[in-house]
């Protein structure tokens, strides 16, 4: 027993010394790791958990493929209040809570994360937006006012950043609808546009992004879209209701396309 008090000691010891959210460095790569060879990509996070933020599963599946595509990860969350915060087992708002985008995004990031105002495009080669509602909710107010949304405005930045210096950025979920938003006549996706027995719940997503006038175009969950002329690269993810693996697939698809985008 001594022995095991002893290392959980020495692991709390090391948590404590890690830096501060608002401390951490411009180009601090995901678990501390040295600067690897391939591309420099920028992880966009709304937050943790798919009612309020972040979807998690999502998230993981854009990490693990830009990990096996021997990517330099630096991830982002805007340093402010989440819209609300819901109660995942019952899906209902926590009325009394409150929750910080940045702060509840770093568990996902293991705390190497940075304030999304520091995220300049002539740091990085793509950027990437995971979905859950966070993107609709924290990042955007696409959930309340739909076609008529605001974009956060580091978040509209961002975008336009990137898109300007001619660098690939991938979404996936409902995340799409921000460039939607931002990058006028943008080609996206969001899956099928009709609901098809609930398979998929959020097609009418599909009519928004047409009013927006971006174009929308029609993928399976493994597919991912490719806009070539700007860029932009659109998988539909959890917009379907279907096996997690081929949620997984589809990322892959999505980070494998951005990857392609870097080297051109």
């Amino acid at each position: 027993m001594a022995a095991v008090r002893a290392l959980v000691a020495s692991r709390l010891r090391a948590a404590s010394a890690v830096a501060p959210l608002h401390a951490s460095t411009p180009r601090a790569a995901l678990h501390g790791s040295a600067p690897r060879p391939g591309a420099r990509v920028a992880l966009v996070l709304s937050g943790c958990g798919v009612y309020d933020g972040t979807e998690l599963h999502e998230a993981s599946a854009v990490l693990v493929h830009l990990s096996r595509g021997g990517a330099e990860v630096q991830i982002f969350a805007p340093d402010i209040p989440q819209m609300h915060v819901v109660d995942h087992t019952k899906g209902q708002p926590s009325e009394s809570e409150t929750r910080n985008v940045l702060t509840e995004s770093a568990r996902i990031a293991r705390g190497k994360i940075s304030d999304l105002a520091r995220l300049s495009a002539a740091d990085h080669d793509a950027a990437i937006f995971p979905g859950g509602f966070g993107a609709a909710k924290n990042l955007s107010t696409f959930a309340v006012d739909g076609k008529d949304c605001k974009v956060h405005r580091d978040v509209e930045r961002v975008l336009k950043e990137f898109h300007g210096a001619g660098k690939p950025i991938g979404l996936c979920c409902i995340a799409p609808v921000l460039a939607a938003k931002v990058l006028r006549g943008v080609e996206v996706t969001v899956g099928h546009e009709q609901e098809e027995g609930g398979r998929w719940p959020y097609a009418g997503t599909a009519e928004a992004i047409k009013a927006l006038g971006a174009k929308h175009c029609v993928k399976g969950v493994t597919e991912a879209h490719v806009d070539q002329k700007n860029k932009v690269v659109t998988t539909p993810a959890f917009m379907c209701e279907t096996e997690l693996h081929h949620i997984h697939d589809g990322i892959g698809a999505m980070v494998k396309k951005v990857l392609e985008l870097c080297r051109k």
